[in-house]
């Protein structure tokens, strides 16, 4: 067991590689009653074509990452959830376009937990029966999100974006793609992308370091894995330009829901560039969008948004993009205000004023997220697997200047890469 000491944040962080690849880490918070912990594994929506080293190609349907974190919980002597129920914990999973996450939170039964978290996720059990079963839930799920004007108006952006990179298809794929997923099949993603190689446990709070990594060590030793090579995955070069300038689709709604974003054209960034630029771009969308600026009160004053108005900034290795926008009365107008108000600010730039107030907020905002469980693991296993460290944000808050984030602005803001979504009433 190794540890790495965080002095400005008065944390230590320790870990082990198993013998078989996984990598365990344990983050201890004195006096914390809660105890959070993630297993997770490095495979996520886009992962649809890919080569394990040696092995042949594959290509598999889509949404067969979400398909197979539900067919997880299955076990031959029941459902999971209620061993975890039965333990005092409560557990959950999530797949995203990156990474599959299984996750328990609890204040008793802490290793006992953390013992069926490893268990259950390293013992896949999928059977004709229970993947046909599976896929009439999956189906109800695809057409309660095609019926939510919010996800409708999310992804209408992404699809409006991205035309060849599999960030544009739904994370519970189609109707159609998941009617084509087979037992065969999900063993098959089981066996490349849950190699405990491929995947990270994470466990935050009131526990002794020492004694989850030696449980953990016993668990994986009773396991036998063979070596497995790198995972090559596979994506159709993805054009610079946004597929549609402007995606509509109608739905009941009380008012229009309009949502707008930018395309990233440089990508290819890991690590510490990565996390770099992540942090600068959500410095200036908040010193562009936030709720205190003036850009916000203006669009406010003038009826154009409400609270509903926010932004966000997704990124990774392969695709990055911004997302801004909520209700509004008049999705045109608030486009030709925005594109208006936000020319200025490019040109001028943000004052050092206001710079210094939005990256101070920042700082303040990451180190309460200190002090939530949830939120250490979530983010401290995103960043890890894109090879970047949570750990070090503080830092790097105090390196970015308001030069980078004016750069970032002129950067970013480029309105031959803009897309907007609409959702109107019919």
């Amino acid at each position: 067991m190794e540890s790495i000491r965080y002095e400005h944040l008065q944390e230590t962080l320790y870990y082990e590689v198993m013998d078989n690849g996984l990598h365990v880490y344990v983050l201890p918070k004195p006096g914390f009653q809660k105890t959070y912990a993630t297993f997770a594994t490095k495979y996520g929506s886009v992962d649809n074509h890919f080569q394990v080293q040696g092995q042949s190609e594959v290509m598999v349907p889509d949404g067969i990452a979400h398909f197979l974190e539900h067919k997880m919980f299955e076990e031959p002597t029941g459902d999971i959830f209620a061993t975890f129920a039965s333990q005092g914990a409560s557990a959950n999973a999530f797949t995203s376009f990156d990474q599959t996450v299984y996750l328990f939170s609890a204040t008793e039964n802490v290793n006992e937990n953390i013992q069926t978290l490893v268990d259950f996720v390293q013992n896949p059990y999928f059977t004709d029966q229970n993947v046909n079963k599976e896929k009439g839930i999956i189906e109800q799920e695809i057409n309660m999100y095609a019926d939510s004007p919010d996800w409708r108006v999310y992804f209408g952006l992404i699809e409006a974006m991205y035309q060849k990179h599999p960030v544009r298809i739904d994370i519970a794929g189609t109707a159609k793609s998941i009617q084509t997923i087979t037992k065969e099949t999900l063993y098959t993603c089981y066996n490349a992308f849950y190699h405990p190689s491929n995947m990270l446990l994470f466990v935050v709070g009131g526990v002794d370091p020492e004694q989850v990594i030696s449980m953990v060590r016993a668990n994986q030793a009773r396991k036998k894995y063979e070596p497995q090579g790198q995972i090559q995955r596979f994506f159709d070069p993805e054009p610079a330009q946004v597929g549609e300038a402007r995606r509509e689709a109608k739905l009941s709604v009380s008012l229009p829901k309009c949502l707008f974003g930018f395309k990233e054209t440089d990508v290819g960034l890991t690590g510490k560039e990565l996390l770099h630029r992540d942090t600068t771009t959500q410095l200036m969308m908040d010193l562009l969008f936030g709720s205190s600026t003036r850009l916000f009160q203006k669009l406010y004053d003038e009826n154009l948004i409400s609270d509903s108005f926010g932004f966000e900034y997704i990124s990774a290795p392969e695709y990055a993009f911004s997302a801004v926008g909520g209700d509004t009365p008049d999705p045109d107008q608030l486009l030709k205000r925005i594109r208006e108000e936000v020319d200025v600010i490019v040109q001028k730039g943000f004052e050092s004023s206001d710079f210094e107030r939005a990256r101070k907020k920042k700082i303040g905002g990451y180190l309460r997220m200190l002090n939530s469980p949830e939120n250490i693991a979530s983010e401290f296993t995103r960043q890890r697997f894109r090879g970047g460290d949570f750990f070090n944000m503080l830092s790097l808050y105090d390196t970015i200047t308001l030069n980078d984030v004016n750069q970032r602005l002129k950067q970013h803001i480029r309105w031959d890469q803009l897309a907007v979504s609409l959702v109107l009433s019919p």
